[in-house]
């Protein structure tokens, strides 16, 4: 192994806290002298079919650690992600099947394999220890805590404050993670920012275990493209990694300028000194940079070329896609308003935004800008329409 210096400068770059750090340099000496790898555990619930930009910050820290030599342990949570995450909640998750959890969970696993080397990869669900806890088992682990610590997390300070509900279920969730921690031994544990809680507990409960705790080293939140909230599927605001190269390409030339550079320091490995270059540039050249070292992290240099030229193509020049699909609508009349048109080819995702984006003259009807809502397509017509980076061939019946 590296010596622990050269370590800890890789592992504090993207890095929000660690707790404790003089725990970690102990736990690195010790490792590096016995030879014996840290057992460095993440855990994600599969709430979501896809991962997206947002969940590689912490992934990459994670591959940080596998590139030094330790162990890196994904935890599928198909047991707690039936007990939904209340973390940042300001009411209770709807709870998931077992179905969902399952199909959700294969996903990841083929995705893990674009940031992670998953024949080095230890993958768990953590059913596996936590479906055979009896009630007793659970009272056993649950005396360890209290309800005031409970109610120190933010979240749940807030909703008992505002009279809002809390289930008893979600008091349950940070201790089944925390055990998670004491079923594989973890010597540290990574999140996000918003699991600092939870990661604590687990520290909690190793020490009642008579482990020595765990490490909690946290990672900021990302920022999802609105520039306001967290990255979110949910949302809308999200960079999915098993994207198109050209839909990723796209979203990421949509970031602010401001916050591009954020995403470089977070979502790329470029180094800091090639960051401060990058703010001599242009802001356009410079996002370009970003969205085509992220594309082609996940899809390919050849990829990433071919879709930066589609967005010069489309976006910059204005021109249609080499590709376009079809659609036919059947007028009710003699036509159908373009502002119906673009909803019923799924182009926009209202008649409200199909009309206000007409106002705002982001419509184009084969490459001519429309405002006129009371603009037709007659029978028999063929046409392309564009809202933004979308695109229809539309054909009238």
């Amino acid at each position: 192994m590296r010596p622990v210096d050269e370590q800890m400068a890789r592992l504090r770059r993207g890095t929000a806290e660690i707790i404790v750090e003089a725990e970690l340099i102990q736990k690195l000496q010790r490792a590096r002298a016995t030879g014996t790898p840290l057992k460095v555990k993440l855990g994600l619930d599969p709430t979501a079919p896809d991962l997206h930009l947002g969940h590689t910050v912490v992934l990459q820290k994670l591959r940080d650690f596998q590139d030094l030599g330790h162990q890196i342990i994904i935890i599928i949570g198909d047991f707690t992600g039936m007990i939904g995450d209340p973390t940042g909640r300001s009411e209770t998750r709807r709870p998931l099947s077992w179905d969902e959890i399952r199909a959700n969970a294969e996903t990841y696993r083929a995705q893990l394999g674009k940031i992670l080397e998953m024949t080095r990869t230890r993958v768990e669900f953590n059913s596996t220890w936590l479906s055979p806890l009896t009630f007793e088992g659970v009272i056993r682990e649950t005396a360890h805590l209290t309800v005031a610590q409970m109610l120190q997390r933010e979240d749940f300070a807030s909703r008992y404050a505002s009279g809002r509900p809390i289930s008893l279920h979600e008091f349950l969730y940070p201790i089944a993670q925390a055990y998670d921690s004491v079923a594989l031994g973890a010597d540290v544990e990574l999140g996000g920012t918003d699991q600092t809680f939870n990661l604590l507990v687990g520290r909690d409960l190793q020490r009642a275990h008579e482990q020595e705790p765990q490490v909690a080293l946290t990672v900021p939140i990302l920022e999802g493209l609105d520039g306001a909230q967290k990255m979110s599927k949910s949302l809308g605001n999200y960079v999915g990694i098993a994207e198109p190269a050209a839909e990723m390409f796209g979203k990421l030339m949509s970031v602010s300028d401001t916050l591009m550079f954020r995403y470089f320091e977070l979502v790329t490995r470029i180094s800091p000194e090639e960051i401060a270059g990058l703010r001599r540039l242009h802001p356009m050249e410079a996002k370009k940079r970003l969205a085509r070292i992220v594309t082609a992290q996940y899809h390919g240099e050849a990829a990433a070329a071919e879709a930066e030229a589609e967005f010069v193509r489309v976006i910059q020049n204005r021109q249609a896609p080499e590709i376009i699909e079809t659609v036919a609508l059947v007028a009710e009349g003699e036509g159908i308003p373009v502002w119906k048109a673009l909803t019923a080819a799924g182009i926009a995702s209202s008649n409200s935004e199909a009309r206000r984006k007409m106002g705002e003259g982001g419509v184009r009807v084969d490459g001519e800008r429309v405002i006129d809502l009371e603009r037709v397509l007659g029978r028999g017509s063929q046409v392309v329409l564009q809202l933004g980076r979308r695109f229809k061939r539309v054909l009238v019946k």
